[in-house]
């Protein structure tokens, strides 16, 4: 069976633009504009709500990803492609997050 070639994306650069707003540059020399707010609901994430350590995001240069001090990473794939998969990233955010009891 051949192999199915896939792109595979790493994190050039970033800035933030907003609060929980990244502009983010790829290894293929596009941009994305990524919106966290709306991920953030997930139990792994909450942490992140705190803009002060939300604006600690820094590149791992062994994953080439955006790595955060609480470990919450994000896949550059996903970064990459998020716009066409934010509908489906934020139903799967609410399912993270613990119903009261």
């Amino acid at each position: 069976m051949p192999e199915i070639a896939h792109p595979i994306y790493n994190v050039k650069a970033f800035e933030l633009i907003a609060p929980y707003t990244l502009h983010v540059q790829f290894n293929d020399n596009t941009w994305q504009r990524v919106n966290f707010k709306q991920i953030l609901a997930s139990e792994l994430c909450a942490p992140l709500r705190d803009l002060s350590l939300f604006t600690q995001i820094q590149i791992d240069p062994e994953a080439n990803t955006l790595a955060r001090p609480n470990e919450a990473d994000f896949d550059p794939g996903t970064l990459h492609d998020g716009p066409h998969y934010v509908e489906e990233l934020t139903a799967q955010a609410r399912r993270w997050t613990p119903t009261p009891a």
